[in-house]
């Protein structure tokens, strides 16, 4: 059963979700009128993790003749039959179940809005065999995790929410283009489409950081938006802007070699910093 469970996680890239979790619990301290109960933010967090399952599920049975043929990914579990086909359509179920459920239990406005997240959730791994920007698509995604929140703990959508979507979007569309260049050769090969197939690795990397630019004024926008975003708040985005700095300094048009250094570790540290801005911030500052 463990090593099923070791499988699945492998898939599903478990340990991914340490990029979202801490944006959602910064939007959770930012939008939140009074502290939630542990139930609310419990729920929360189910929905999100829940839903990127669901997606990175459907991503790769959707994907798996690709991922048959790639390189980088010939190794992953369900290309080489550890896990099964009818095992990724029995997750898929299992976790839009589950998602569906956390959002029910939050109020009847996130169940409503429900669908419109497993859209998009779906056409992500569509978009990029149609348009060459799927790495939009997938922010997105992102941009409704604090909308969501919003949703969840007020029941409204406020213009704090939709800015700290416009920040996720775009930090989550950078970095995805970062990491899509590890398969440039072999998109190209296939057909498949990306900003770097369209713009070459060159611009794609200068399309990325003007992402990740918009990601820090958005972030900048909501330290005025939000009433309690004091000096503590202004001085932590700094340090948060040297991470992205050095993000993009890891990585050349000659030279790619870092790239899960930058996707892995740095973007983890983003997403945990910021909340961390944002948690002292309410609490001591």
């Amino acid at each position: 059963m463990w090593e099923r469970l070791k499988y699945y996680g492998e898939l599903i890239k478990f340990e991914h979700t340490i990029f979202a979790l801490p944006f959602a619990l910064a939007s959770v301290v930012i939008l939140m009128k009074d502290w939630p109960k542990a139930e609310k933010i419990y729920l929360i967090l189910l929905a999100l993790v829940s839903a990127r399952a669901a997606g990175m599920v459907f991503n790769r049975w959707l994907d798996k003749t690709f991922d048959e043929k790639n390189p980088r990914t010939s190794s992953w579990p369900h290309v080489t039959g550890l896990v099964k086909d009818w095992e990724l359509k029995i997750l898929l179920v299992l976790f839009l179940g589950l998602f569906l459920v956390a959002c029910y239990l939050i109020n009847k406005l996130a169940f409503y809005l429900s669908p419109v997240v497993i859209v998009l959730l779906f056409l992500y791994p569509l978009a990029k065999r149609f348009i060459y920007y799927p790495h939009l698509v997938l922010g997105l995604v992102y941009l409704l995790i604090p909308v969501a929140v919003d949703v969840a703990l007020n029941e409204t959508v406020s213009k704090e929410a939709l800015l700290l979507g416009v920040a996720m979007a775009f930090w989550v569309a950078g970095f995805d283009i970062l990491y899509s260049l590890q398969d440039y050769a072999f998109d190209l090969k296939m057909g498949l489409k990306s900003i770097p197939v369209r713009f070459g690795i060159k611009r794609a990397l200068h399309i990325a950081k003007a992402f990740h630019l918009i990601t820090f004024f958005s972030l900048v926008g909501i330290g005025f938006l939000y009433p309690e975003a004091g000096w503590f708040y202004f001085l932590g985005l700094s340090l948060l802007a040297l991470f992205l700095v050095y993000e993009h300094s890891l990585i050349s048009e000659k030279d790619l070699s870092k790239i899960n250094k930058a996707f892995f570790t740095v973007n983890g540290f983003i997403s945990i910093i910021y909340f961390l801005i944002v948690l002292l911030d309410k609490l001591v500052f």
